[in-house]
């Protein structure tokens, strides 16, 4: 199979997984060289799978950016390990990251080990092993890291990198080129995501939810665009937003004193918005309150899961 000019090339679906916070998220904004997925440093940013493209004159990857696996035990938690694991089914070759700079207790090697066999048991291609945030640790304790993955699962190859720096990202793409089979380019060249705009700019809008408020909040943080409306005339896109939250007691946290929070929140994903779509942007952002929506099976197939 070739591309649309007769050359032959490399292309194919390569699933990011792996614990929540490894830097999944940040590794595929740093192959494309652009912001798709959502960042901050708490756990379990990423919801739903999102898919981005790297085009090159030799290759097309799709990558998909998953949630974070980890033992789930709430509905909305279960769907993201089920969106993350459905992932590994469909896939020419899988990413499977970890932060190298978290301690692995002798202890726990038993039992992460079966965690990970788990995972991929049903895995029938290459599965590269990737080690982020290697700058953050010394090269003995690098070395004892990658002694104990390759106890756990006959890793294909084994990437030491920095998501964040980018360094080995050059050696990943040429293994990952080794790797997959030459096919067709599945998308035009200039598509970086199938990413609908809306959903983009609800993401954009729970990532600054994310960043600004504190650790419990974000959790119970649902975003909807309830309306998107251009108006080319005026060179404007007009946005609604509704924070969604759990609890009565959430909104006052949100909003903040005289609406100061919930005004840093609209500014800051308004900026972001703007380098988006490259057009001004009016974002109009409300909360309101869905009592225990994490756990609404409904209001989850509205978010898309």
């Amino acid at each position: 199979m070739v591309d649309l000019e007769n050359k032959p090339i490399r292309s194919g679906m390569v699933a990011i997984v792996g614990p929540p916070n490894a830097g999944k998220s940040t590794l595929m904004n740093g192959l494309l060289e652009q912001k798709i997925s959502i960042v901050s440093p708490k756990p379990q940013t990423t919801r739903n799978r999102i898919l981005g493209i790297m085009n090159g004159p030799e290759y097309q990857i799709v990558l998909l950016d998953t949630p974070g696996l980890h033992k789930a035990r709430e509905p909305l938690n279960q769907e993201m390990v089920r969106v993350a694991l459905e992932s590994l089914h469909e896939v020419d070759a899988v990413l499977y990251m970890i932060d190298v700079s978290l301690p692995l207790p002798e202890k726990l090697k038993e039992e992460k080990g079966a965690e990970l066999a788990g995972y991929m048991e049903q895995v029938r291609c290459p599965v590269i092993l990737v080690l982020n945030k290697v700058d953050l640790l010394n090269k003995e304790r690098l070395l004892a890291m990658i002694r104990a993955y390759a106890e756990f699962f006959p890793f294909h190859a084994v990437i030491p990198m920095s998501a964040l720096h980018g360094d080995g990202t050059d050696r990943l793409l040429a293994e990952l080129l080794r790797v997959l089979p030459v096919g067709p380019r599945y998308y035009p060249e200039d598509i970086p995501t199938d990413a609908s705009e809306r959903f983009l700019v609800a993401e954009i809008i729970r990532e600054k939810v994310f960043l600004l408020t504190g650790d419990e909040i974000p959790y119970s943080t649902a975003v909807l665009v309830e309306s998107f409306k251009e108006d080319p005339a005026k060179g404007l896109i007009t946005i609604h937003g509704a924070i969604v939250l759990e609890r009565e007691s959430q909104k006052g946290i949100v909003i903040g004193k005289g609406g100061v929070k919930l005004k840093g929140i609209g500014t800051a994903a308004r900026k972001d918005i703007e380098r988006l779509l490259d057009q001004k942007v009016l974002l109009k952002l409300f909360v309101k309150v869905r009592k225990n929506w994490s756990r609404d099976e409904q209001f989850l197939k509205e978010l898309g899961f």
